[in-house]
């Protein structure tokens, strides 16, 4: 059987949710979630299992608010989804993102979790500046899930925003 790869064709942008002050002694990547980011996490989860968004794969980075964040969407969306959880997405610039994106051939959709400020830059790469100005004039908020389509005729640089989700 001869396969054909596919690029994306959605990609869920979702920062974590909101997480506690760094305490003196600890690392910035061990914060969790405080209480009202386990309610954030959750409450973005439930929207999107509303509306029927349910990524082919998960990727979120290994710090613990990110996997918690990803707790809450596996759980809301499907217990048998896999999370991958990858050191490098902590602190990553944009280009890992857009490279994951670019080579991804193995799913149709795909969701980060990560961290601003580059969640946001990858946002505004592919949707532009004008319609991550206009989703998000504030920044971009701990649990906001942008849905990003790409049509079938155009390449991973056109990506249209087709929804922003938030607590």
């Amino acid at each position: 059987m001869n396969m054909i790869s596919q690029p994306l064709t959605r990609v869920y942008l979702l920062r974590h949710a909101r997480s506690a002050w760094a305490q003196p002694g600890k690392r910035d990547f061990d914060r969790p979630l405080d209480d009202e980011g386990y309610a954030e996490a959750e409450i973005v989860a439930e929207k999107a299992l509303d509306r029927g968004y349910r990524p082919a794969r998960v990727i979120s980075s290994t710090a613990l608010r990110c996997r918690q964040t990803a707790e809450a969407i596996r759980r809301a969306l499907d217990q048998d989804l896999e999370l991958l959880f990858i050191d490098e997405l902590y602190n990553a610039p944009l280009d890992v993102y857009l490279e994951m994106i670019a080579s991804s051939t193995e799913a149709e959709s795909m969701m980060f979790i990560g961290h601003n400020p580059t969640i946001e830059e990858v946002f505004e790469k592919l949707a532009g500046a004008d319609t991550t100005a206009a989703a998000i004039p504030t920044g971009y908020p701990t649990a906001g899930l942008a849905v990003l389509e790409r049509p079938a005729t155009s390449n991973e640089r056109h990506w249209t925003l087709a929804d922003f989700l938030t607590s």
